[in-house]
């Protein structure tokens, strides 16, 4: 049986997906068990499809574009809105609750105010979230015009065409959203196992756990194109075995087969060098402080994770990381061996879309803040049908 379910199809930074007001769903049990959300989810986005197209559903066949998002009015002292991120497996019935996203984040508010859950009077506002996922806030910054978001403006996000209006996220105590702190183990860089070989990596978790490992230590020189590293079937089960192990490390499973699906994700970095983007043009080396590729759900990210930029961001700060030598290195003066030099606030990515940049504060114990900027609008609202 077909049932219609109110939802708005909102993209935020380099993602798509469902949102929904929690009012239009059922209740949950008072165990907090998702099964019924789950089913509806599933359906609404086209899961599972073995053909990976989600052609019976919104999906769009990739991670970036199967996500849900639920959005109530907050009944916290001085929070507007709570939210939790679900990311929807393409092939299977399933939805990961286990991480947030930074991308859909940036909708969050733009959805909350066309769907009426917020009010706000014309101006630049900055609105606190709470994002369930993690039990981390999050202050989102934009300007309303006419009650709504606005979305006109000249901010230019790699991988989006067009300008938009710039939305500002900023990850107030970003460290240990899913583990224990910053660094989940107290070390900057560590040893790891995985198909037999031992891998030099760093293990983060600033808004999201991140493991940063070196592109020539998996066979890549971290440049390639996503499609090119989605087909090196070598390369990808090296970086799931990794990623499992890790996780196990992080603290977020007892065992590698119990890893979450979304976290922890895995950024492939390398020293700058020219990159080839996907629209045919080469960024310079000298455009970006380092390229990486990062995995996430199996798949090669056409851009970057916000949450995944901006734990970059604070791992790039942070003394010894995999990251932290690298642009260290490559920054003039390297070669007279100082190791006291540091790393600015903010991180230039070269991602296959192109430049992203994210910023943290690092006030040399922990990271006490994140941030980055994306666009943000409402594509469509209505309803969207599911069935049981």
């Amino acid at each position: 049986m077909t049932r219609w379910i109110d939802a708005s199809f909102v993209r935020g930074g380099t993602s798509k997906g469902l949102f929904f007001s929690e009012s239009a769903l059922p209740s949950l049990n008072s165990d907090g068990d998702t099964a019924v959300w789950d089913r509806l989810f599933t359906s609404a986005i086209g899961s599972p499809d073995p053909f990976g197209r989600q052609l019976d559903g919104m999906g769009g066949g990739i991670s970036s574009l199967s996500k849900i998002v639920v959005v109530a009015a907050s009944a916290r002292d001085g929070v507007d809105l709570d939210y939790t991120f679900g990311q929807v497996s393409v092939t299977e019935a399933a939805v990961d609750y286990s991480g947030n996203c930074g991308n859909l984040s940036s909708g969050v508010v733009p959805f909350a105010l066309s769907a009426g859950l917020l009010s706000a009077a014309d101006g630049w506002h900055v609105f606190r979230l709470f994002n369930k996922n993690t039990q981390k806030l999050v202050d989102v910054g934009l300007v309303v015009v006419d009650g709504q978001a606005d979305v006109a403006g000249d901010l230019v996000l790699p991988g989006v065409s067009g300008t938009g209006a710039p939305v500002e996220l900023i990850y107030p105590d970003p460290a240990g959203s899913r583990t224990a702190g910053l660094l989940p183990t107290g070390k900057a860089a560590e040893s790891i196992t995985a198909g037999g070989a031992m891998f030099e990596v760093s293990l983060v978790d600033a808004t999201l756990p991140v493991v940063i490992v070196p592109g020539a230590a998996i066979g890549l020189k971290g440049t390639e194109s996503p499609e090119e590293i989605d087909a090196n079937v070598h390369a990808m089960g090296m970086i799931e075995q990794l990623r499992r192990n890790a996780a196990v490390r992080m603290g977020l499973c007892e065992s590698p087969e119990d890893a979450p699906d979304v976290v922890p994700k895995v950024a492939v970095v390398t020293a700058p060098e020219p990159t080839r983007l996907l629209d045919g043009t080469t960024l310079a080396a000298e455009e970006a402080d380092l390229p990486v590729r990062m995995i996430s759900m199996g798949q090669t990210h056409k851009a970057v994770p916000g949450t995944g930029a901006m734990c970059l961001a604070a791992a790039a700060q942070i003394p010894d990381t995999i990251i932290n030598r690298i642009i260290r290195r490559s920054r003039p003066g390297s070669d007279t061996g100082d190791e006291d030099k540091t790393v600015g606030p903010e991180v230039r990515l070269a991602t296959p879309s192109g430049v992203v940049t994210a910023g943290a504060v690092f006030d040399g114990d922990t990271v006490t803040a994140t941030s980055l900027f994306r666009t943000a609008r409402v594509l469509m609202r209505g309803q969207v049908a599911v069935t049981d």
